[in-house]
Formats: C-alpha cells, structure tokens, sequence
C-alpha cells in the first residue's frame, strides 16, 4: 500500500479548515451540500473547526459525589480531524447539522479510520457541548442528535479502504494530489478552485448512517 504522504494530509486539512473550501468539498455530496444553510453567505452558514474538541460527562461521577447530580464535564479532543458546524445566517443559531469529517492519515488502514469514527460515536453517545472558537463563543454550543460522518481520502489511499467504506456506506470522497494545494490562502473564492479536481463518490444516496 502507498502510503499517504503527511504533507498531503496537513494540506487537506489545512484547505478545509476555511469555510469556502469546506463548501467546494461538501459540494461534492449532495446531500450534505443540501444542508448548508446558504451558500452565499458560507462564511456566517459554516462554522469550521479543525482537531475540534467537546466538552462531555465524566464516565463516573467524583468521588464523594452525590449520584443523583448530573457527572462533572471533561474537555475530550475528538479523533476526527474537522467539524463542520451548520448555522442559521440570519439568526446566528447552530443548526442541527453537525459533519465529522475524517481525513485519511499516513499509515491508516481500515479499521484505524473506522476506529476513528466508531470512537466518536461512542464520545458523542455521553452528551456533548462544543468548544467554540473565540469568534463564535456567542452561538449556543450544545451538540446535536445526529452525528454525520465525511470520509476525505487521497488518490495514494489503498483500494480495500474505499472499498470497506462503500461496504459499510460510510460517504467519502477521493482527493487528488494537487500542486495547486499548496497555494491554496484564506482569501480565495469558491470560484478559483481548480475545475479538473475529481472526487470520488461511492455513496451518493442519503442512505442510513452506519
């Protein structure tokens, strides 16, 4: 198996982690292009946040704690590698539409990446508030019900990846290596993203989550 080159990964992460690019790669799954609130106005509709981290309850409560009082909270970084985070642009209020998105990592196999979204859910599973960035402390940051995974692959990914997630309809989409990532700034429109990039998609309907 070619291994997923590191720059290749810091890369993806680092385009994606701009709202203008976390909607060039969401267009490339409808139905979850289908949820930003407005495309227009990305940068109020898509709350980014990479390496994200929550606040959840403790497993157990403190010792000499009384049982019957909700457990203290924890700060858990999640192992995903992004959060896309859906609000109302005309309400600044958090939608309902949370996207996790995986990016693959050099020397991850299958279950390493299905590990990686399986442990989320389990995270999740406890009740979870967000770690807002500064600029979005104002929005309401209780978690949603629904967490919706995002697979983010390379072209040097191995096929038995692409085909275990099809397998289990994970939605995931093909990244090829391209020179032009590396000149990829904060500043640049939507429009100037390069039109030969080709993704992959091997789940497109809006099947139940797995």
């Amino acid at each position: 198996m070619m291994s997923v080159l590191q720059d290749h990964y810091e890369e993806l992460l680092a385009a994606f982690s701009h709202h203008y690019r976390a909607v060039e790669l969401l267009r490339h799954h409808r139905p979850y292009f289908e949820k930003i609130p407005s495309i227009r106005r990305s940068g109020e509709s898509i709350i980014t946040i990479p390496l994200p981290i929550v606040k959840v309850r403790q497993r157990q409560p403190l010792q000499g704690s009384n049982p019957n009082y909700d457990s203290p909270n924890e700060l858990i970084a999640l192992p995903c590698d992004l959060a896309l985070l859906m609000c109302d642009p005309e309400w600044q209020i958090k939608t309902e539409v949370e996207i996790f998105v995986f990016i693959h990592r050099p020397a991850e196999d299958l279950s390493d990446l299905l590990r990686r979204w399986r442990e989320t859910q389990v995270l999740l599973s406890r009740g979870y508030s967000w770690e807002m960035p500064l600029q979005h402390q104002h929005i309401f940051s209780e978690g949603a019900d629904k967490p919706y995974p995002l697979f983010v692959l390379s072209t040097e990914t191995a096929e038995r990846i692409k085909r275990g997630l099809k397998g289990a309809c994970l939605p995931n989409v093909t990244m090829p290596v391209h020179r032009e990532l590396e000149h990829l700034t904060e500043a640049a429109p939507l429009e100037s993203a390069n039109p030969n990039a080709q993704f992959d998609l091997n789940c497109e309907a809006d099947s139940e989550i797995g």
